[in-house]
């Protein structure tokens, strides 16, 4: 390690690749701040052309929706579909993702004249399937036509059952797919292989508005719609809404969709939604990507944890403003009984770690209880797979099956795993880093023996260390509000675009202060100049550094603090290393 010496906690800083040529060409080009190119730089941009796509690519960058496989073929049934008159029926996760996927084509289909209705699993239940739980519904609704979103590629044999029914499927899914694909009219999924489709990170809601986008080029082209009679951005604040929930990639053409869509939250007529944004204390004209991942999420993913996700679709289609008010209140309640079950487990699994230390003696972590909540598992095995920086499956057993939920680490990808264990599972399915399986009570203990092995053989000591990558080195004279304006450059913020995290060089003049009981207040000062800092959840090491006139290396994001309507500069220290004299 070439900066910061002796550190505070076990986190292992990776500072940024400096190349001082392609740093000023950058500067130069784009006429951008020197700490914005250098964040450009530690992020691996490599030609102007990728740069200046990040930076301003526009909707009518998108890719054509027809590049995807299959999607003439959708097309094709859905117009049949509309020209007689047939039922559809729209089969969603119970997830964000999948809520407002099934929204956006519920209302679109009835947009242009369709019959549509919509079905949304339930999280909870203990059934092995997806699909085959809505079947009874498709017939009893009289529909010929099913298509699913965000779920259905690992269906095959659901989706068997339900064609022999003669209900034609179309599956619009963003998944990777296992073993067998299923036999319907399309399948519409960017991470096929031998996909055509440049944009493998779409999320279920992306998929689903690539399928209306193609349906409605085709209407416009045979001249069977005109090409002003719907206007496909007020669906963009649902796929803006799904893709950040879903932990999408803020990259290439999904960071293009959350940009217009954080605008069209601005604009949106859903009043379910602003209902829900007026709960959450989130203005429409102001909202942004981390007001959307941890205030409204977590409203309309507590509906499919611990209660009706069907409800999260009629939030979203909803016209009158007083159901949408008390329907509103009804997900903020269910949110709150969703953080007490998740505190409740939390604390049960964490006591449980602290009382097995030999635990994080292995480079994985696979739990398991018949006392967890299963729609509580996903978010706890997340935050445990963060801390702990390992592959983390937390199973939650009723009835003698577990549900589990695995969250992991780049190193360690683990749908390969999942196939080579397959023989112990129910089924399994999602992605790479995070994935969900059902697994048969008698299983789970050699899985886990299984599952353990093989991370323990795979990662390395320092794969399970935790990282924080750097972006640029500053100066506290660096930190201007000309500076953020530039920052603002790099928005939206989110998966595989955070925020970025800079550092430097300090004096602390004065000992730090806890504040909210978790949090410090640092008195920061470097050549004259004085800031104070926020680190969020750093209390617990204020007796590291309680003490004045101390040298240190801070990791931190800038942050514009307004006090009484005024604005300043505030550090969000993020960590902290104590510099040796």
């Amino acid at each position: 390690m070439k900066e910061g010496e002796e550190k505070t906690q076990n986190l292992l800083w990776v500072y940024p690749n400096r190349k001082e040529d392609w740093h000023k060409a950058i500067v130069n080009e784009f006429n951008i701040h020197p700490v914005t190119a250098q964040v450009l730089v530690s992020r691996r941009f490599s030609s102007f052309e990728e740069i200046h796509h990040f930076l301003y690519a526009k909707l009518p960058d998108l890719h054509a929706p027809g590049l995807m496989s299959e999607m003439n073929h959708a097309v094709d049934r859905m117009i049949q579909a509309l020209q007689k008159n047939e039922t559809i029926l729209i089969y969603g996760d119970n997830d964000v993702d999948g809520i407002t996927a099934t929204t956006l084509l519920v209302e679109f289909i009835r947009l242009i004249g369709g019959n549509v209705y919509y079905y949304v699993a339930h999280r909870t239940s203990t059934t092995a399937s997806v699909i085959t739980d809505a079947l009874e519904y498709a017939i009893e609704k009289k529909c010929s036509l099913l298509i699913t979103v965000d779920c259905g590629i690992t269906a095959a044999k659901e989706i068997e059952e339900v064609i022999k029914r003669k209900i034609d499927v179309i599956i619009s899914d963003h998944h990777e797919p296992t073993d067998k694909i299923p036999h319907c009219i399309a399948t519409l999924n960017p991470k096929l292989i031998n996909s055509t489709y440049p944009n493998r990170d779409l999320t279920g809601v992306g998929v689903a508005f690539k399928l209306a986008h193609a349906l409605t080029n085709e209407l416009v082209s045979k001249g069977k719609m005109r090409s002003t009679a719907i206007d496909l951005k007020r669906f963009l604040d649902l796929v803006a809404l799904g893709t950040i929930a879903d932990m999408g990639i803020l990259r290439g053409e999904n960071r293009v969709l959350v940009r217009y869509g954080l605008r069209q939250f601005a604009m949106t007529k859903r009043v379910g939604l602003l209902k829900l944004m007026d709960i959450c204390e989130v203005k429409p004209q102001e909202i942004n990507t981390a007001d959307i991942a941890s205030k409204i999420a977590p409203r309309l993913n507590s509906l499919g944890r611990i209660a009706d996700p069907q409800k999260g679709v009629g939030l979203m289609l909803m016209h009158d403003s007083v159901s949408a008010i008390y329907l509103a209140k009804e997900l903020n309640d269910n949110n709150s009984k969703r953080q007490q079950i998740e505190r409740r487990d939390s604390e049960d699994i964490e006591a449980y770690i602290q009382a097995h230390p030999e635990i994080l003696q292995q480079k994985a972590i696979v739990l398991y209880s018949d006392k967890w909540h299963p729609g509580i598992i996903p978010i706890i095995s997340a935050r445990l797979a963060k801390r702990y920086n390992r592959p983390t499956l937390i199973i939650a057993i009723e009835g003698g099956i577990g549900k589990g939920s695995i969250r992991t680490i780049p190193e360690f990808p683990v749908l390969s795993r999942l196939h080579k264990q397959s023989e112990f599972l129910i089924n399994f399915g999602g992605h790479d880093y995070a994935a969900g399986l059902m697994i048969k009570e008698e299983n789970v203990l050699q899985f886990k023996k299984r599952f353990i092995e093989q991370a323990n053989q795979i990662l390395k000591n320092e794969d399970i260390i935790p990282k924080l990558q750097l972006d640029a080195r500053v100066e506290f004279k660096d930190l201007t509000f000309d500076l953020l304006d530039s920052m603002q450059l790099l928005e939206p913020y989110g998966m595989g675009n955070f925020p970025p995290i800079l550092y430097t060089d300090v004096v602390q003049t004065w000992p730090p202060k806890v504040i909210g009981k978790m949090h410090l207040k640092l008195y920061l000062e470097q050549n004259g100049r004085m800031l104070e800092g926020i680190g969020f959840g750093l209390s617990e090491r204020r007796s590291k550094i309680a003490k004045k006139n101390l040298d240190l290396q801070i990791a931190f994001t800038p942050h514009v603090n307004l006090f009484l309507n005024k604005p300043s500069i505030q550090p969000l220290v993020k960590d902290f290393q104590i510099k040796s004299n």
